[in-house]
This record gives structure tokens, C-alpha cells and sequence, in this order.
């Protein structure tokens, strides 16, 4: 008989690309293709791929539509563009004199 602690290995929070694929029904090859293009959310433990699965749920209501308005939205702030000095150009007897 297996232990509570065995059984719950299955349901780890923090996945590699195997349980990961598993938990969502693709291939890992497909999993590894979208983590490559940062279409998943995934990170590198190493030279592996991690999954939490908190973080794929959110991703699936997100995808499916879903939006849980308990949790606030993140607003960030614009970032401002950086302002250009500009030089005062005056032309006299045709020829530009930079001042």
C-alpha cells in the first residue's frame, strides 16, 4: 500500500515537462516546444523545464476566457520615453549656424 506521501507526488505543485504534460494532455515534445517559444509559462531549473501547476491554471483561464475577479489586475506604469535635447538651428545669409 502506498503512502499519502507517495500519492501525492502526482499533484506536486512545481512539475517537470513529463508531469506537466500529463497534467495538461500533450505530448511533452509539444509542452517543450511551447515552453521554448514562451507561449507556456515555464522556467529553468538547471538546464529543465519547470511547470507550476498554479501558474498553468492561470494560464488555461486566461486562455479558456476566464477571468476570476477576485484577484486584482497588476497596472504597470507606462515607462516615459526619453526626451531628445534638441539644438536651436538659425540660418543667416543662407549658411546654418548652430548656437
Amino acid at each position: 500500500m502506498k503512502s499519502s506521501a507517495a500519492r501525492v507526488t502526482g499533484l506536486r505543485e512545481v512539475m517537470d515537462i513529463r508531469q506537466a504534460s500529463d497534467y495538461l494532455g500533450i505530448s511533452p515534445d509539444t509542452l517543450y516546444k511551447y515552453a521554448s517559444d514562451a507561449f507556456i509559462p515555464a522556467f529553468k531549473l538547471g538546464n529543465r523545464w519547470r511547470f507550476r501547476r498554479s501558474r498553468l491554471d492561470e494560464w488555461m483561464d486566461r486562455q479558456s476566457g476566464i477571468v476570476d475577479e477576485e484577484q486584482p489586475k497588476v497596472v504597470r506604469p507606462k515607462q516615459k520615453k526619453p526626451v531628445r535635447g534638441v539644438r536651436a538651428v538659425t540660418r543667416r545669409n543662407g549658411a546654418a549656424k548652430v548656437s
